[in-house]
């Protein structure tokens, strides 16, 4: 039987950029269990493939580079209209302190995450439906730094600008993003499995929660947004209490 809540996602079409791995694969499962067709877009056909061979049969999967305008204009006319739009696209991280900081990286780095952003608003938002969404992806670095990550800091916080301003900018169309806390995402894959797993649990004995997040968990939030009819706007912060220790 069809679930007959209001703010279901049930036959509701969520585009997913970066939603091949991490946050984005676990956000397009869990929005395909509730019912959504979901397409999911990568730069690589692999991690197309990958994706889809873990979701349902009626999901789909275009390869673009969502650095690229003119490659996020053509994906978008492929994709037809839509309901929600999700990006978690994005490239490692960079850290390093400033003496040492390669501009050239520094600036590819923040490419993808926050021009990448405007480009799928700029270019996706003429499609969404009445009553759609746009989800951003950010980090908790912005709100509390460390040392090492101006970079990432810097972009976080500019990605938390960037949503308030497309949020007044596209109204009616809500625009909200996920401020993540550390997650067990493939963002570490740098590291060799040992120095990864040691890195998870000296961070999660100092969260409240007593343990780093999971893909799963951040995946509920952007439920939450997609199905907050009245929610725009706004960060939401998953982050196991990281701001607070």
């Amino acid at each position: 039987m069809g679930n007959s809540n209001a703010y279901s996602l049930e036959g509701k079409k969520v585009v997913l950029l970066g939603g091949t791995s991490g946050l984005g694969l676990a956000t397009a499962v869990a929005a395909a269990n509730e019912g959504a067709l979901v397409v999911v877009v990568s730069g690589t056909r692999e991690k197309v493939d990958e994706a889809l061979a873990v979701l349902p049969e009626n999901s789909a999967g275009f390869v673009a580079d969502l650095g690229d305008e003119l490659q996020v204009a053509a994906l978008f006319e492929k994709t037809g209209e839509f309901d929600h739009l999700v990006f978690t696209a994005g490239d490692a991280l960079l850290f390093g302190e400033l003496p040492g900081l390669d501009i050239d990286k520094a600036k590819q780095s923040i490419h993808l995450r926050f021009w990448g952003a405007i480009m799928a608003a700029k270019h996706g938002a003429p499609l969404i439906r009445k009553g759609g969404s746009i989800t951003l992806t950010t980090g908790a670095l912005g709100r509390r730094p460390r040392k090492g990550t101006a970079v990432v800091a810097g972009m976080a916080s500019a990605i938390e600008g960037l949503t308030r301003a497309l949020a007044i900018d596209l109204a009616p169309i809500r625009v909200n993003a996920v401020c993540a806390g550390t997650v067990r995402t493939n963002l570490l894959k740098h590291l060799c499995e040992a120095d990864r797993e040691d890195f998870f649990e000296q961070v999660g004995k100092k969260l409240l929660t007593g343990r780093v997040g999971d893909a799963e968990n951040l995946a509920e939030a952007y439920l939450y947004l997609m199905r907050g009819a009245f929610t725009t706007g706004q960060i939401l912060v998953v982050d196991g209490g990281s701001l607070l220790v």
